[in-house]
């Protein structure tokens, strides 16, 4: 009775570790990793900023400004998109005169 109350005794020590690196596996595929970052954007558009011809080339016109629920622009201006940003700039100099960014 001894003998088995003893192998036992010992079957439970050396079978205890492998028992929970088991359970401790199975709770690593059960639950997922959620990793989250945190993007800020930062627009390299100032105000002031005399936008080149090269530049202005890449922009798209906003002509509804309503959609975007963008101010309508004075005379002499226009809304233009620039890489997910609205300028507001002057149709002959070139000068970006406001910035709504990232809507």
């Amino acid at each position: 009775m001894k003998k088995i109350f003893a192998a036992l005794l010992s079957a439970s020590f050396l079978l205890s570790p492998m028992v929970v690196s088991q359970a401790s596996a199975d709770d690593h595929r059960r639950s997922p990793v959620v990793v989250q970052k945190k993007v800020i954007v930062r627009s390299h558009w100032k105000k002031g900023y005399r936008v080149n011809a090269s530049e202005r080339r890449r922009f798209s016109d906003v002509n509804d400004y309503r959609r975007y629920r963008l101010a309508p622009p004075p005379h002499g201006y226009r809304w233009v998109r620039a890489d997910n940003d609205y300028l507001l700039i002057g149709v002959t100099s070139g000068i970006i005169s406001s910035i709504i960014a990232g809507r």
